[in-house]
């Protein structure tokens, strides 16, 4: 069992929109993520499940609403009637409660597997050196891949890389983790080693926020699928409501050429 969350991690979305110029990525998002849970977003490519997922942590900032985790407003600060942005380094701050799995790893390849899981908590000043790298071990262990602790991440296989980003995600002890499409790289057969960490951390106690085309894995680790085309949650619910018995045309369209 990978480590518990210490922490709760309700995740809330009001009214969100975001734009790109002309392009309306995001429009009137409204979602509620209870903490603890596992929310699988799926839809079409181009559907904005990525972008959406990005304002939770402010990697993308928003046009319109609010995103808050406990409460707190993400990216902003309330002074009376009126959000201010914050400053950066209280972005990154507040970045350190929400771990993030990219799809293409974004290891330093320059560094071991031990020293890319070690780097956040040194670099915060969470944990001092020597802590920081006795954590990375334990969670090298965790996802598999303690005897790579000392092996260069170029030169480990792209889910050995995922599983060691997964690591790093924990490191800093996030109230949530988010996973933009952590297969999407993958070659078919390093999937499952993925995917089998994920579903562990779905036990864990921490939220979850899961962007992925593998249908058969949300129906087994998810509290709530949540279903996106254009920019628009079509339909969410439970996966017995989504996956077996989705009420919206678009969504049945798309599973029955996913499944």
């Amino acid at each position: 069992m990978l480590t518990r969350a210490n922490t709760p991690g309700k995740i809330t979305l009001a009214n969100v929109s975001k734009h790109y110029g002309s392009f309306h990525a995001l429009k009137q998002i409204n979602l509620e993520i209870p903490a603890g849970s596992v929310t699988v977003i799926i839809g079409p490519s181009g559907s904005g499940k990525s972008t959406l997922l990005r304002t939770i942590n402010h990697l993308e900032g928003i046009d319109q609403g609010v995103i808050t985790i406990d409460e707190d407003y993400i990216g902003y600060r309330r002074k009376g009637d009126k959000l201010y942005v914050l400053k950066e380094k209280d972005i990154l701050k507040q970045r350190t409660q929400v771990g993030y799995v990219f799809q293409n790893f974004n290891l330093f390849p320059h560094m071991t597997a031990l020293e890319n899981v070690a780097e956040a908590p040194i670099a915060h000043g969470k944990l001092s050196r020597n802590a920081a790298k006795t954590q990375a071990l334990t969670l090298l262990e965790q996802v598999g891949l303690a005897h790579k602790a000392h092996s260069w991440s170029r030169h480990l296989s792209g889910g050995q890389q995922q599983r060691v980003a997964i690591a790093r995600a924990l490191a800093l002890r996030p109230k949530v983790l988010l996973f933009d499409e952590p297969t999407s790289a993958l070659d078919p057969e390093l999937v499952g080693e993925v995917l089998t960490v994920i579903e562990q951390l779905a036990r864990s106690g921490r939220t979850l926020v899961i962007v992925t085309h593998e249908i058969a894995f949300a129906r087994k680790v998810a509290d709530q699928v949540v279903f996106m085309v254009e920019g628009e949650i079509i339909e969410h619910g439970p996966v017995e409501q989504v996956l077996d018995n989705p009420q919206h045309s678009r969504t049945r369209n798309f599973l029955a050429n996913v499944l």
